[in-house]
């Protein structure tokens, strides 16, 4: 199973994804090495970093980035030990809209490719159902709520209030995580554990106050590579992108 990665490791690849939208290898290297901007990790956490990509496949065999990090997922690469800011703007809400659209239309064109009989983006209707899309076969159905990022490093989603309650009533309930290409596709495809979701939600402290959502970073141990319910696998592992990102581990019984 992949080590989760250090932190210094993790920045490194992340500037690594950053600067190899625009120049090769060497020159990115050169730059690490010399510019005063990036002295505060080593050559050797750089290596690290550069290693890891490939690794993982998120270079191509010409070192171009398979993902594009997205400037919302960039601007917390720095602050990673403190509490990030949360600052509104009308292009980051607009960057984070597109992510997520691109990751549910990804999961909606591999289940479909996948054999899955009765695909339905119920998230295009309303998000009242508190999942994106509803999946039916002749005998199972799965209520997949998507989080889509395009940062390979960590796994980070926000859940509202209503996504966890449906989770915890509604056992067809998964959520998956979708790792979204440069080109729009999906990289890579994982389940969250609902038992550590259940665990990691926060409790109301008072009786006239609620939290309303929530953001959490999702640990190795709770996130297993494919698709999966309870009960059911929506689409055999085989026809899934499954990138060894976010240090994820096999997949057990996801019960809440």
């Amino acid at each position: 199973m992949p080590s989760r990665l250090t932190e210094a490791t993790r920045r490194a690849a992340l500037r690594w994804l950053d600067e190899l939208r625009v120049a090769d290898v060497s020159r990115v290297r050169v730059l690490f090495t010399h510019h005063p901007r990036y002295a505060d990790l080593t050559p050797a956490q750089y290596a690290e970093g550069l290693a890891w990509l490939r690794r993982t496949g998120m270079l191509t065999g010409s070192g171009r980035p398979v993902v594009e990090i997205c400037d919302t997922e960039l601007g917390t690469m720095e602050a990673a030990s403190a509490v990030p800011q949360v600052r509104w703007s009308r292009a980051a809400e607009e960057t984070r809209r597109a992510v997520g659209l691109a990751g549910e239309q990804a999961l909606l064109r591999l289940l479909k490719h996948g054999g899955v009989s009765q695909v339905r983006h119920v998230a295009a209707q309303s998000d009242a159902y508190g999942y994106d899309i509803e999946a039916r076969s002749l005998t199972e159905r799965a209520h997949v709520e998507v989080k889509a990022t395009t940062d390979p490093t960590r796994l980070v989603v926000h859940l509202t209030r209503h996504e966890y309650e449906v989770m915890v009533s509604d056992a067809e309930w998964c959520l998956a995580a979708v790792l979204v290409g440069g080109d729009g596709s999906a990289v890579s495809v994982a389940t969250v554990s609902r038992r550590w979701l259940h665990s990691a939600a926060p409790l109301d402290q008072v009786e006239n106050g609620r939290w309303e959502s929530v953001r959490l970073e999702v640990p190795s141990h709770a996130i297993a590579p494919g698709l999966a319910t309870d009960t059911w696998r929506l689409v055999p592992d085989a026809l899934l992108p499954i990138q060894p990102v976010w240090a994820s581990r096999p997949l057990v019984s996801q019960s809440a």
